[in-house]
């Protein structure tokens, strides 16, 4: 019997008690003066793969030699708290082979228990249903019934699944759900409250239309056959289903608006750039226009990638766009959209500017230069030295394996980037400075961020293409203090997906949303952490709910992990 939320050991409970401000919508306070910036932190990250207990995963691509296309995306991975303890759990996706008999060897998931003490149980394969089909690509993870299981969408090559998780059990309920749509490539999935109804819905990209008979010769060389790129395949549109409530889905991808997608997706994330309390999404896209879906509010989506200034580069051409992540990365309180592109493509960087338009900042926050000869997959923004800010992590890896042989300074195997804010935008990229784990080459995809140790700092975790998944424990020194806080929706839905936290302590203001999935293939914990860098404690925090409730919250001291329900009930917090 899995321990449940409400069930789990002594935990901090923070109460309507300590509410100040009841009135919905009432407006946080002027920030006081900004507090004495604390001394520089020492950055620095441990491989813990083994000692965590993970180090028997391999991804499984399949190659034997055809050179498939589909051999060079997997694989995805990221974390969950599966059984409601507060700790987070890994899962990370197995991959598969094209051989029936040889892909039935092939693990499709691995789901590690978080024991504590940052170690790892490999749980045993009844958890999941046995025999799941398809070429496994990701993961999206959400309470999508609001029974406080966190569930699971896994994605393919092949059939997708839905995964209800009842009591740290998963049963498959992708036909009885209405999910059931046959076999394709699908990527990128994301769960999130189109319509704020407290349901979550759930978006899925589509890559491209790939069979072993249709596969295509390319070479790099002119004589070896290499990886083809997309554009020499049909792209296949993304599906967007409204949750009925019921434990079933509506597909409702032309009449909400979703007609526009060209396919060839691998990433998608939620933001709301125009702070109109309705959820958006932004779309990327391979060798295809990013897109970005603007909520009409009354259950359609308008698609303007183009008008908004993020479809395409400076150039006006389409870039072969991987992971995205979304966040506010300086005082401006506006959203700044985060694409990892293909060598050659800078990470593509887009801060709104207000009434829809948004800035090609690449240049100006100093990423793009440093990110020019890379490619990025995985990307992700979290506040690595607890300083207040977003900083960015890109996961690094090519798909051609003898890339070096016809392109100067590119290589296959990459290091990953760690860009530092300064706090307004502008970042510096210090993984070669700090080395070790962040000096590596890699065949990087999915990457993703959580506090797996329980000591306020996030943690790294990094798929393989074809090797394995690396587990990087953040030693931050440095005496920088955080408080944590998970959300629970009651109105809303009951992750709170979709809720929007400001913070303020320091004299600084930051936001922060509630969220999953982003970055390529991959899920994040829930809990938002903030860094509060010297300050000993927070002076208020606001939460604008996805129900339009807002509620604002008195100070709370450093170094807690807080649980806040909507509408000001009790619940125990980790």
């Amino acid at each position: 019997m899995k321990v449940r939320r409400d069930e789990a050991k002594r935990r901090i409970a923070v109460s309507f008690a300590l509410m100040l401000g009841l009135a919905a919508g009432c407006a946080a306070p002027d920030a006081p003066p900004r507090e004495q910036a604390s001394a520089p932190p020492t950055l620095a990250f441990t491989d813990v793969t083994e000692a965590a207990g993970l180090g028997d995963f391999r991804h499984v691509n399949g190659a034997r030699g055809d050179v498939w296309f589909p051999e060079t995306m997997g694989s995805g991975g990221g974390f969950l708290d599966y059984d409601g303890d507060g700790r987070q759990d890994v899962i990370l996706v197995g991959g598969g082979a094209w051989d029936a008999r040889a892909d039935r060897d092939v693990r499709k998931l691995w789901l590690y228990r978080n024991t504590g003490n940052g170690s790892f149980s490999l749980l045993p394969d009844e958890v999941f249903p046995p025999r799941l089909e398809g070429y496994g690509m990701g993961i999206a993870v959400a309470d999508y019934d609001n029974d406080g299981d966190e569930d699971l969408f896994f994605t393919t090559l092949g059939p997708n699944h839905l995964l209800r998780n009842d009591d740290g059990v998963f049963t498959d309920v992708t036909r009885e759900a209405g999910l059931d749509e046959g076999a394709q490539w699908s990527t990128a999935a994301l769960f999130f409250d189109a319509d704020r109804d407290g349901r979550l819905d759930l978006f899925v990209g589509n890559y491209v239309q790939w069979t072993p008979e249709t596969d295509v010769f390319c070479s790099q060389d002119g004589e070896n056959k290499g990886y083809c790129t997309p554009d020499l395949y049909e792209g296949v549109p993304g599906r967007f289903y409204h949750n009925r409530g019921d434990g079933t889905f509506e597909d409702r991808t032309e009449a909400a608006g979703f007609v526009a997608s060209s396919g060839k997706t691998l990433g998608a994330s939620e933001l709301d750039f125009n702070r109109d309390g309705w959820p958006d999404l932004v779309v990327s896209n391979d060798t295809e226009p990013d897109l970005l879906y603007e909520n009409r509010g009354d259950g359609t989506f308008e698609e303007v990638g183009v008008r908004s200034g993020i479809a395409f580069d400076e150039r006006g051409r389409a870039r072969a766009g991987m992971g995205v992540d979304v966040g506010v990365v300086d005082d401006s309180g506006e959203e700044t959209i985060f694409v990892g592109n293909f060598s050659n493509e800078m990470i593509a960087v887009y801060r709104h500017l207000g009434n829809g338009a948004f800035l090609d900042r690449a240049a100006a926050s100093k990423i793009g230069r440093p990110s020019l000869l890379t490619l990025t997959f995985g990307v992700f923004l979290f506040d690595v030295d607890l300083d207040g800010d977003l900083d960015l992590f890109a996961a690094n890896g090519h798909v051609q394996p003898h890339i070096e042989r016809v392109k100067d300074n590119v290589t296959f195997r990459e290091p990953p980037h760690l860009f530092l804010n300064d706090g307004r935008g502008a970042f510096t990229d210090v993984a070669p400075e700090i080395g070790g784990v962040l000096a590596e080459p890699m065949v990087a995809r999915a990457a993703a961020y959580a506090d797996v140790d329980g000591d306020g700092d996030l943690d790294v975790l990094v798929t393989e293409n074809a090797g394995p998944a690396h587990l990087w424990r953040n030693d931050l020194g440095g005496g920088r203090r955080f408080l944590r806080v998970d959300v629970e929706g009651r109105a809303s839905n009951r992750d709170g997906i979709g809720a929007r936290l400001e913070l303020v302590a320091g004299g600084r203001r930051q936001v922060r949303r509630v969220r999953t999935g982003g970055g390529f293939l991959a899920a994040f914990e829930k809990p938002v952490t903030f860094g509060l860098g010297g300050a000993a404690r927070a002076d208020s925090l606001v939460i604008r709910w996805p129900s339009g409730r807002v509620e604002r919250f008195g100070g709370f001291e450093a170094g807690l992990t807080l649980r806040l329900v909507e509408g000001g009930g009790e619940a125990p917090a980790p």
